[in-house]
């Protein structure tokens, strides 16, 4: 007998499903069972009235754990652990707030302070001294001849019966860069000593420089040291003087551990290091560089926490609500476009992305207003992809990355922490604007499909031959808000292409501009602040590949070139303002290490903050 039709019965072909028998017939409502269970998976919600209780999809289920209350949907253990059934979204997103971004900072409990009086007076754990590589007549370096101490370090050598000196001549000690050595000692003010190559001064950067930093405070921590004393001439170039934070950098680096998500043993124990002093150091300069090193370093940790974050706590919300301490940590002001204002702005390109996921899109919309006369505004614009699934076009095989696809946001966590470094420096002269379409991209019913026509808030129409080409689009939308401010220039930041690291590989992110000047500001910026980047070419005839035979644009190019192709896809969307865009899908993560790098925040800030 033939099952009543119905809308499950209506999504299966009957003919090729069952015949006229009991089997058939069983098979039949074995096929419309699945077809039920593939609804309610992906877009269904089922309300159960007779318990009372809310089935929801994968999308809407995120393991979110202890970190959130669940509600009691019924009077025995059932709970939910949807958001949308909790008591207060808002205390929700608090919740996930505090989790991505913790209260506690290490940076904090250490000091970095000048000592004034004679190496051999100062009492305490562990004595640091860097030492360069010895030069020939000629000023170039002497691989043969082993490390010479500075005077003042010499002058603690006789204080500590010519340890440093016996450590170099036992150890045939040269000075190259990471060469270190760390002995303890006996009958002095001091526990232990250590040495440390600072390879050839006159090649000193701020990338060697802050290098030079982290591998003393290891030494210092590995050492469980409570004090030591750095004694040695930094480099004196004037790129890397004292009053570069690129030194302190280096230290307050070495203090960040993520253990957000681990328990018990697994979390890493503190360092003891609670001071560390720098003999001769000037402590008006010394004072000046530490204060500007803990605001960078303050909106390098926020991106590395942002970036490490799984998808499952930093949400489109959980970010507006980390914009939103950075507001009201440093003054900035903030304004978070929710859906239906975005829907009012045409912004159809980014809606179209964000179209496929439980999670709703935020917009957001960060702004730093200095004191006295603003000579110059300035907007960045990261890409927020919260996850990254690739939507139709799923991620799927081996190299597609889909588990680190958490990282897909990596250009808004640089713009983010970026803020929060510029609203602690607090810069004279210049407004800042820090802008975020965050969203996530997501395979559902409602997702957008290849083949779809977009429209964006210019009025442009997209065709999306690539539904995992997704961050371009929401790109798009931004840079059409970010040009309506009316600022002198606009850069954008992304981790846009798998095309640029087969490009420039892991270390470097690329830049793309039309505007010279602009292009030379921010290699300056990121060659002094130690990040690297190459400039790359807007190759003009290669837009014939983003033309569309039905719309307006394609949203991807050919194969070859992709990350050009990309990058010109987004000048469409920027008029007369002067504009940049930078792809940092390579240098976003550490590989080796498995975490985040804290990518592009040092590069905006010196733009900002010379």
């Amino acid at each position: 007998k033939t099952p009543a039709k119905s809308k499950l019965a209506a999504m299966v072909p009957r003919s090729a499903l069952y015949r006229r028998s009991r089997a058939s017939c069983s098979t039949y409502a074995i096929t419309c069972a699945i077809a039920a269970f593939v609804m309610a998976s992906t877009s269904l919600t089922i309300v159960t009235n007779r318990i009372g209780m809310k089935y929801t999809t994968r999308n809407q289920v995120r393991g979110i754990g202890s970190t959130l209350s669940c509600k009691h949907l019924m009077n025995r253990n059932h709970r939910s652990l949807t958001r949308r059934n909790m008591a207060s979204v808002s205390a929700g997103v608090a919740q996930l707030v505090e989790r991505v971004v913790p209260a506690e900072i290490r940076e904090d409990k250490i000091s970095i302070k000048s000592f004034s009086d004679s190496a051999s007076e100062w009492k305490g754990d562990l004595v640091i001294v860097p030492v360069f590589q010895s030069k020939t007549e000629d000023g170039k370096k002497d691989d043969e001849a082993l490390a010479e101490l500075s005077p003042a370090a010499k002058e603690l050598d006789e204080t500590l019966g010519g340890a440093l000196s016996s450590l170099i001549a036992d150890h045939s000690f040269k000075g190259t860069k990471g060469e270190k050595i760390v002995s303890m000692v006996t009958g002095a003010n001091v526990k232990g000593v250590a040495l440390v190559g600072a390879g050839e001064e006159s090649k000193a950067t701020p990338e060697s420089l802050e290098a030079l930093g982290g591998t003393i405070a290891s030494i210092a921590i590995d050492a469980k040291a409570k004090s030591a004393l750095l004694v040695g001439n930094l480099p004196a170039s004037s790129e890397v003087s004292g009053e570069s934070p690129a030194f302190p950098v280096g230290i307050f680096s070495k203090l960040y551990s993520d253990d957000r998500f681990r328990t018990g043993d697994n979390i890493s124990k503190p360092p003891k290091l609670e001071t560390l002093e720098i003999a001769g150091a000037d402590e008006s300069t010394l004072s000046s560089a530490v204060s500007k090193a803990l605001g960078i370093t303050y909106g390098v940790r926020l991106a590395k926490d942002l970036v490490g974050a799984p998808p499952n706590y930093l949400t489109p919300s959980s970010m507006a609500g980390v914009a939103e301490k950075i507001a009201a940590d440093t003054g900035l002001s903030i304004k978070i476009l929710e859906k239906e204002e975005c829907e009012a702005l045409g912004m159809g390109s980014y809606l179209g992305v964000a179209q496929g996921a439980i999670e709703p899109p935020k917009f957001i919309h960060l702004t730093y207003t200095p004191e006295g006369e603003i000579t110059k505004k300035i907007a960045f614009i990261g890409k927020g992809l919260t996850f990254d699934s690739g939507g139709y076009n799923l991620k799927a095989g081996p190299g597609s990355m889909i588990e680190l696809m958490k990282f897909d946001m990596g250009g808004s966590a640089a713009v983010l922490g970026a803020a929060r470094a510029i609203g602690e420096l607090k810069p004279v002269g210049v407004q800042v604007h820090f802008i975020v379409a965050a969203c996530e991209n997501m395979l559902s019913d409602r997702a957008m499909r290849p083949g779809d026509i977009l429209t964006a808030s210019n009025q442009k129409t997209i065709e999306v031959l690539n539904t995992d080409a997704e961050g371009r689009l929401t790109l798009a939308d931004a840079l059409i808000y970010a040009e309506k401010l009316e600022v002198d220039k606009i850069v954008d930041l992304a981790t846009l292409t798998g095309a640029c690291i087969i490009s420039l590989g892991n270390q470097y992110a690329g830049l793309w501009s039309p505007d010279d000047d602009l292009a030379e500001e921010i290699l300056a910026s990121a060659k002094a602040s130690g990040e690297k980047i190459w400039r790359m070419p807007l190759v003009e005839s290669y837009k014939e590949e983003l033309k569309s035979k039905i719309a307006d644009l394609k949203n991807v190019g050919g194969r070859a070139g992709g990350s050009i192709t990309a990058a010109l896809f987004l000048q469409e969307f920027v008029e007369k303002t002067p504009w940049a865009h930078i792809d940092m899908a390579g240098p976003v993560w550490d590989g080796k290490a498995g975490c985040s790098t804290g990518y592009g925040v040092r590069t905006l800030v010196k733009m900002v903050s010379p």
